[in-house]
């Protein structure tokens, strides 16, 4: 059994920051690429970041020089920096894994996603 588990929102100023946190845990083989989305309620979820096993990144246009991406492949997580937020930054914020559960025996991957952790920009 896979797990994300993300940590790190809450209520922040506009022009402040907030780090996002997920983990994935249980019986993993490997992960490949892991993002975060958002989606307020009503809308669809968007795409915010991504990254790839190698470290390469992908932004949405509108978090581009303000969002900032990494991961940690020893510890299983992803991390999103959001520095200068907007009141257009609110809403719950998803971590998504590409994950290869098991021992290495299956041969395929699957898409996993976090219980959301909500951010609201505001002063």
């Amino acid at each position: 059994q896979v797990q994300l588990v993300e940590s790190g929102g809450g209520l922040v100023q506009p022009g402040g920051s907030l780090r996002l946190s997920c983990a994935a845990s249980g019986s993993i083989f490997n992960i490949n690429t892991m993002g975060w989305y958002r989606q307020n309620p009503g809308k669809q979820r968007e795409l915010v970041a991504t990254i790839t096993s190698g470290g390469s990144t992908n932004y949405a246009d509108s978090v581009k020089g303000r969002f900032t991406i990494s991961r940690d492949n020893a510890k299983n997580t992803v991390y999103l920096q959001m520095n200068s937020l907007k009141p257009e930054d609110t809403a719950v914020y998803y971590c998504n894994a590409n994950i290869r559960p098991g021992d290495g025996s299956l041969r395929y991957s699957y898409n996993y996603w976090g219980q959301g952790t909500q951010v609201t920009v505001s002063s």
